[in-house]
């Protein structure tokens, strides 16, 4: 993997993506990394799975739910004060 800032990136921009036809090549900003990603016919990425429903889903609760717990929390909060 090759890595370069954004400044010099910009400079050879030509250069880096005909690199990133073979390798992986990283641009670093500040503490973030923007990775180049070549995609053809050839080369597709797999797509995400969609997992199937578990049993933490089960668990999970509504927006409306969360607020009602939450509102009940903040409530009480002020009430002991």
């Amino acid at each position: 993997m090759t890595v370069v800032s954004s400044k010099e990136f910009v400079s050879n921009q030509k250069r880096y993506f005909d690199l990133a036809l073979n390798e992986d090549i990283a641009i670093k900003r500040g503490r973030n990394m923007f990775h180049l990603v070549y995609a053809s016919e050839e080369k597709q990425y797999p797509e995400q799975p969609i997992l199937e429903p578990d049993e933490d889903l089960k668990r999970a609760i509504t927006m409306g739910e969360l607020l009602e717990r939450t509102y009940g929390v903040i409530d009480k909060f002020f009430a002991d004060k």
